[in-house]
């Protein structure tokens, strides 16, 4: 059994610089992820005039209730879509200020719409400086008073996230009715997140009651990325070896760990317990249909996998995935077929043939996730090469090393 420590999670860890920079405090983060996501989020916040000391293993934010400390600032989100979603949102809340935010070519052309347009119905004074509904934008800030709201998050999770933690900031509070929702597990980490800075929010069905009051600040422990462990977790299942990721058991707070729940309806051996999950295989693989709109980030991971599987997989309700970083469905179909593959898709579902692959280049379209889903797929095809490697700095700039160091314990039974 080979036991792998995955890096911080990069939903968490984001989360909580946002709850930090808001709550009363110095507050404490452990074992925060170091990326170029959560790098940018950093930087941002210092350049909003918020205090960020970084240790190796323990970031401190010393929070601002109050808002930025900067009365005016640019900010620059890179390619991190938290970062170009929340930290808007956060200077929102400023009593006074104006913020200028833009991002890399990738983010821009991610859509922002449902957010800014919930912002502007709160009375924020907001514009886009280029394309409607897209970076760059600017807020000139006022506070906000609150009030109620509909919302479409149909999309991403992640505008209704950021409302939820703006709801505090806010004089009166939010009430948010959500017509739509995709990726619910991740709002499950927002509540459970801002409870343990303070704040209970109420939800009914799909509307949620946030209190003003703003946030007290503590010391937060990040756990490993579920995300991240799901390409070590199918590399076991693949290959017929044994992986335990520690840190993430019973209690995470994480959905895309039901990844493993996918594995184990194509006869893998998952074992969970309060503070670890262990995945062992075989190498023998069944297909099956999976409605994966809940942990869609993880649908590279199952794509990749797929073509070894002793039938068709079919993945469906992932329309979402086609306005991340980049159209994650069509980029893994494309390069499904380059390696031989069989592959049907449709506008939220893809359907991926057994089949021998061959190795290619991937065409990564400088997406973390394309890259590393298709380095599983190389453990079994060698000779897989990548057009832009380095992008998994978003996340794991360590991937490729920390995978191959895996590979080669697991390989001699550790």
């Amino acid at each position: 059994m080979t036991v792998i420590d995955i890096p911080g999670s990069k939903s968490v860890t984001a989360r909580a610089l946002f709850l930090a920079a808001a709550a009363d405090g110095t507050t404490t983060l452990l074992r925060p992820l170091h990326s170029d996501d959560t790098e940018g989020f950093t930087e941002g916040l210092t350049r909003l005039g918020y205090a960020v000391v970084r240790e190796p293993d323990r970031w401190h934010i010393e929070g601002r209730p109050s808002g930025p400390a900067a009365a005016d600032a640019e900010v620059h989100c890179r390619d991190g879509a938290t970062t170009a979603r929340f930290l808007p949102t956060l200077a929102a809340a400023a009593a006074s200020g104006t913020y200028r935010f833009d991002a890399s070519a990738q983010m821009r052309r991610r859509p922002l719409a449902p957010l800014t347009e919930a912002l502007r119905t709160l009375g924020v004074d907001l514009r886009h400086d280029g394309a409607e509904g897209h970076h760059p934008l600017t807020i000139q800030a006022s506070g906000v008073k609150g009030g109620g709201l509909t919302l479409d998050a149909g999309e991403s999770s992640q505008y209704l996230t950021a409302l939820l933690m703006l709801g505090p900031l806010t004089a009166e509070g939010l009430r948010i009715e959500v017509t739509e929702l995709v990726s619910a597990p991740y709002v499950e980490i927002t509540l459970a997140m801002m409870r343990g800075f303070g704040v209970e929010v109420v939800r009914e069905g799909n509307t949620f009651t946030v209190p003003p009051g703003g946030y007290r600040a503590t010391t937060y422990a990040i756990e490993p990325d579920a995300s991240t462990a799901s390409y070590f977790f199918a590399a076991a299942a693949l290959t017929g070896r044994e992986v335990t990721v520690p840190g993430l058991g019973t209690g995470a707070l994480q959905g895309d760990l039901r990844f493993t729940e996918v594995l184990r309806r194509m006869d893998a051996d998952v074992r969970t317990t309060s503070d670890s999950t262990t995945v062992r295989s075989d190498g023998r693989l069944a297909g099956l249909t999976v409605n994966m709109r809940d942990i869609s980030d993880t649908m590279p991971t199952l794509a990749a996998i797929a073509p070894y599987a002793s039938s068709p997989v079919r993945i469906e309700d992932v329309a979402n995935t086609r306005v991340k970083e980049c159209d994650r469905l069509e980029a893994c179909a494309q390069n499904l077929r380059s390696m031989g593959i069989t592959v049907r898709t449709g506008p939220d579902w893809i359907e991926i043939h057994p089949g021998t692959p061959r190795p290619t280049e991937i065409a990564t379209h400088g997406d973390h996730r394309i890259v590393m889903s298709f380095a599983v797929a190389g453990l079994r095809t060698p000779g897989m090469s990548y057009d832009d490697p380095g992008c998994v700095r978003k996340t794991f700039p360590r991937f490729h090393e920390e995978f191959a160091a895996f590979v080669e314990r697991s390989s001699a039974g550790e």
